[in-house]
C-alpha cells in the first residue's frame, strides 16, 4: 500500500496542476510566443542573446504573456497578433527583471546565477535596454496605436514603480499605502496591460477592456503580496531563492509594515537595525518571523492577497462561460495559492 500524500503536498501539486491546465490551454500559441522570443533575441553583438537568453530560459513561468494568450482567446480572438504582444510583455517583464537584479545587487534567480552575476551590472544593464528596445518594436510593428499606448504606459509606470521603491528602501516609516502603491505600479501594472490587450486585439467594448484591466492590476497586486509572504514561509526548492531574502536586503514588504504598526518601541528599534540600518547578526531573521507571527503579519498580508483575489474574480462575470473564462479564473486561485 503506497504511503498517503500530506496534505501540504497535495497542495502544491494541485496548485501546480492548475496552472499547467492553462499552460497546456493555450500550449500552441506559447510556442509561437517562445518562437518570436528566440527570433527577437538575435543580434550581431553575441553578448546580448547569450545575456538575454540565460534569462528567458532560467525557468520562468512565462505568467504575463500566458495572460495576453488566454484573455484574447477568451475573447474570442482567432488571429496571431496576439503572440507578438505576448512576446512584447515578456520582454518588458525579462527587462525589468535585468535591471532589478543590479539594483538589488541580487546573485541568484529561480535557483540560478543571475546575468549581473555571472556577466557584470553593466552589461546586464545595457542588454535590459536592449530588451526594452525590442518590445518597442513589436509594438509598433502590431500597428495599433491603443496598443501601443497601453504598453508603453505600462513601461513608464513600471519605472516609476522601481525608482519610488528604491526610495522607500530600508525606510521603516513607510506605511502600507506607500507600499501597495509601488507593487501597484511595479509589479500589478504589466499584468493589467497584458490582461487589456487580450481584449483590445478581439476589438471587444470598452467595458470588456477596462474589466481585464482591472482583473490584471488586481491579479497583480495579490501576486506581489503573496510574494512578500513567500519570502518568510517558502521553502527554497519552490521560489528559487533563500527563505529571507528580502530581510536581508533590507526591503519594506507588507507583512513588515504591519509588524511595525503593531509592534512595541523595541521590537521597532530591532526593525530599524536590520532593515533601515542593514545592521544583522546571527538569529535575526528568526526574530523577525517571530515577530511577524506574532501580529499575525504574514496571515494579514494573505488576508490583503486574497481581497484583491477576489476582486479579480469578479471583473470576469461581464465574459461569456468557456474555457479560457474558467482557466482565468482558475489562474486566481493559482497566484494566491501557490508555493513558487
Amino acid at each position: 500500500m503506497s504511503a498517503a500524500v500530506p496534505l501540504e503536498n497535495q497542495t502544491r501539486s494541485a496548485t501546480r496542476q492548475s496552472f499547467e491546465r492553462l499552460r497546456d490551454l493555450v500550449a500552441n500559441d506559447l510556442n509561437g510566443v517562445n518562437q518570436v522570443i528566440v527570433d527577437h533575441l538575435q543580434s550581431s553583438v553575441s553578448l546580448i542573446p547569450q545575456l538575454a537568453g540565460h534569462l528567458v530560459a532560467s525557468g520562468g513561468k512565462r505568467l504575463r504573456p500566458i495572460m495576453t494568450l488566454t484573455t484574447a482567446r477568451m475573447c474570442n480572438y482567432q488571429g496571431q497578433r496576439h503572440i507578438n504582444l505576448a512576446a512584447c510583455v515578456e520582454f518588458i517583464h525579462t527587462a525589468t527583471l535585468l535591471h532589478d537584479d543590479v539594483v538589488d545587487d541580487s546573485s541568484l534567480r529561480r535557483g540560478s546565477a543571475t546575468a549581473n552575476a555571472v556577466w557584470g551590472n553593466k552589461p546586464s544593464v545595457l542588454v535590459g535596454d536592449f530588451l526594452f528596445s525590442r518590445s518597442f518594436q513589436l509594438m509598433v510593428s502590431d500597428g495599433s496605436l491603443e496598443v501601443l499606448r497601453i504598453l508603453s504606459e505600462a513601461s513608464a509606470i513600471i519605472a516609476e514603480g522601481e525608482v519610488d521603491q528604491l526610495l522607500i528602501s530600508n525606510d521603516v516609516s513607510t506605511g502600507a499605502e506607500a507600499y501597495m502603491s509601488v507593487i501597484q505600479a511595479k509589479t500589478a501594472t504589466l499584468f493589467a496591460a497584458a490582461s487589456e490587450i487580450g481584449a483590445v486585439v478581439a476589438e471587444r467594448s470598452a467595458e470588456e477592456c477596462a474589466a481585464l484591466r482591472t482583473y490584471g492590476m488586481s491579479l497583480g497586486i495579490a501576486f506581489q503580496l503573496v510574494d512578500d509572504v513567500l519570502d518568510y514561509s517558502a521553502l527554497q526548492a519552490d521560489l528559487g531563492k533563500a527563505v529571507g531574502d528580502d530581510f536581508r536586503d533590507g526591503k519594506i514588504t507588507l507583512p513588515i509594515v504591519l509588524a511595525l504598526q503593531r509592534g512595541d518601541d523595541a521590537e521597532r528599534a530591532f526593525w530599524s537595525r536590520t532593515l533601515e540600518d542593514e545592521d544583522q547578526k546571527d538569529g535575526d531573521l528568526e526574530h523577525a518571523m517571530t515577530l511577524l507571527a506574532r501580529h499575525n503579519a504574514l496571515t494579514d498580508a494573505m488576508a490583503e492577497a486574497r481581497k484583491h483575489g477576489e476582486q479579480a474574480r469578479r471583473m470576469l462575470a461581464v465574459f461569456p462561460d468557456n474555457a479560457y473564462r474558467a482557466a482565468l479564473l482558475e489562474l486566481v486561485d493559482f497566484c494566491v495559492d501557490r508555493e513558487f
